[in-house]
């Protein structure tokens, strides 16, 4: 399985604020408007927009808009291409990146 490490870089900065990972946990639960989500945080509306946009542009939460309202659905291919990433960086495979270094030493030696 070939990564890119660069393509999920949004989605993981996206995932760095403390805000944003309950907002992803509420929306585990299926689709929200901004307004409910809203009332789970001490924020101004702007602060949950930039939370939402942040969130949306990394592919991680999809958008859409209703009449006046903006609705919100976890995307859950990218959350799952992103655990598979998670999941393949984290474990030994064939291809590992550790066991392409130049420079690695023995199991029991370091710098």
């Amino acid at each position: 399985m070939k990564h890119s490490y660069a393509d999920y870089v949004p989605a993981i900065k996206a995932m760095s604020d403390e805000t944003r990972l309950k907002i992803i946990d509420m929306l585990s639960c299926g689709e929200m408007c901004a307004c409910d989500i809203l009332e789970e945080f001490s924020i101004s509306q702007s602060t949950l927009s930039y939370h939402m946009k942040i969130l949306s542009e990394s592919g991680l939460v999809n958008a859409v808009r209703d009449g006046a309202w903006m609705r919100y659905t976890l995307n859950k291919e990218k959350t799952d291409e992103v655990i598979a990433f998670f999941t393949c960086i984290t474990n030994d495979k064939e291809d590992c990146i550790c066991k392409k270094s130049k420079n690695k030493k023995s199991d029991n030696q370091c710098c």
